[in-house]
């Protein structure tokens, strides 16, 4: 099997015990930040993972769809607004100890049409890059946006508790 665990059964907690290359995620996933002049577009999740959280927009990928193009139909669908000239910069895998896995794509929007509206899913809100409120966001995010937001391409390795993240690398890609 692909899903390493230790003897007892376990998903590992460290990074480094877990061979990225074959392991198979359940789901693909998509973030979309919309960036304008020193702000970038935030919102705060309403329903399924990480319900309360603020994240960018995003979601899981569809059958037959492209990871470009789920960001730009998740972002229409939860905040109401097209993204344009996007430009993958992050890949973000994610283990949780519970056994669900995520590999995700990061895309960084440099133009976008459309006005941020709220749906059933999300509250969205333009936020200055210097106020980013890392303590209401997923624990790895702190990690990994500020780097991705002076343009490194990055790959984000973590393991997940439930909210609270176990281990975690970031490097340069």
């Amino acid at each position: 099997s692909s899903r390493p665990k230790t003897d007892d059964g376990v998903i590992p907690r460290k990074v480094d015990e877990i061979d990225w290359d074959t392991w198979n995620f359940r789901d693909k996933a998509v973030l979309c930040f919309i960036r304008k002049g020193d702000e970038i577009l935030l919102m705060k999740k309403k329903t399924g993972l990480g319900k309360g959280k603020i994240n960018a927009p995003g979601g899981r990928i569809e059958a037959g769809e492209t990871a470009q193009e789920a960001a730009v139909r998740e972002t229409k669908e939860e905040v109401r607004m097209t993204p344009d000239s996007l430009e993958e910069q992050v890949i973000l895998n994610f283990i949780f100890t519970d056994g669900y896995s995520i590999h995700g794509t990061v895309f960084f929007a440099g133009d976008f049409s459309g006005e941020p509206g709220e749906t059933r899913e999300a509250d969205p809100f333009w936020c200055k890059m210097a106020d980013i409120p890392y303590d209401k966001m997923w624990e790895d995010d702190a990690h990994w946006l500020p780097r991705a937001l002076n343009g490194e391409k990055l790959r984000g390795r973590f393991i997940f508790d439930g909210d609270d993240m176990v281990d975690g690398r970031v490097e340069e890609l």
